[in-house]
C-alpha cells in the first residue's frame, strides 16, 4: 500500500488525497485505514519510504570503495555527490516535494527529512574529517562543514527544481566550484592529492586506510 501511495504521489502530486491513494491501491478508504491509524500515519510511512528511495541514490557516492571515493580526486568526489543528489530529486520531483514541503496535514514528514539530512551529513563529515586528518590538519570543523554543505545543496536543489533556469550539469559545476573553493583554501597545496578511500559506517565513524 505504501508503494501504491508513492505511485499516487507521482501521478497526482504532493497534494494527493487519501481517496486517490486508495484507488491506486485498488481498495477502499476504510480498508486502507485498517492498516494505518490515521491519515498522518499513512503519510509518515510514505514519507519514510520516499526518503529512503532518495537516500539510495546518494549513498553509493559515500559508500566504502565506491567509484568516486576510490578513484576520483577530491573535486570529482564533490561533483559526484552533488550530481547524485540533484539527479535523485530530478527523477522523483513529486516525491521530493511531498517529503520536503509538508503541508500542515503532513507535518509529521518533517522528522523524516531531518533524519535523512542527518544521515547524509554524518557520512559527509566522516569523509571530510578523514581527509583533513590524512593531511595532518584540524578536523574539528568537519561536522559543521558537513551540515552547512548539506543545507546549501538542498536549498539550491530545491530552487533549481522549481525554476530550471540552468541544466543539472551547470548547477553541479557551480556548486562544486563554490564548495571546492572553500575546501581547497583550507587544505592548501595538498588539496589535489589523491584521497585514500574511507570506510563509512552507520554511526558516522571512519576507518582511514593508508
Amino acid at each position: 500500500m505504501v508503494q501504491a501511495a508513492m505511485q499516487a504521489v507521482r501521478r497526482h502530486g504532493p497534494g494527493v488525497s487519501v481517496a486517490e491513494i486508495a484507488a491506486e491501491a485498488g481498495i477502499t478508504k476504510p480498508v486502507l485505514y485498517r492498516h494505518f491509524t490515521d491519515r498522518a500515519d499513512l503519510q509518515h510511512a510514505v514519507g519514510r519510504e520516499a526518503a529512503a528511495l532518495l537516500m539510495a541514490r546518494i549513498a553509493p557516492a559515500l559508500a566504502e570503495n565506491g567509484p568516486e571515493a576510490a578513484t576520483a580526486d577530491p573535486r570529482q568526489l564533490i561533483s559526484g555527490l552533488v550530481d547524485a543528489f540533484l539527479a535523485s530529486i530530478e527523477d522523483e520531483p513529486e516525491l521530493w516535494r511531498f517529503v520536503v514541503h509538508p503541508t500542515l496535514e503532513r507535518a509529521s514528514t518533517g522528522a523524516v527529512v531531518d533524519d535523512a539530512r542527518e544521515q547524509i551529513a554524518r557520512m559527509l563529515a566522516t569523509l571530510i574529517g578523514g581527509r583533513l586528518r590524512q593531511l595532518k590538519l584540524d578536523s574539528g570543523g568537519a561536522e559543521a562543514w558537513a551540515q552547512g554543505l548539506v543545507g546549501m545543496v538542498q536549498s539550491a536543489g530545491d530552487w533549481w527544481l522549481e525554476r530550471r533556469t540552468m541544466s543539472r550539469s551547470a548547477l553541479t559545476e557551480y556548486l562544486t566550484t563554490l564548495i571546492w573553493g572553500g575546501m581547497s583554501a583550507v587544505l592548501g597545496p595538498q588539496a589535489n592529492a589523491p584521497a585514500v578511500p574511507l570506510r563509512v559506517v552507520g554511526n558516522g565513524t571512519d576507518d582511514t586506510r593508508g
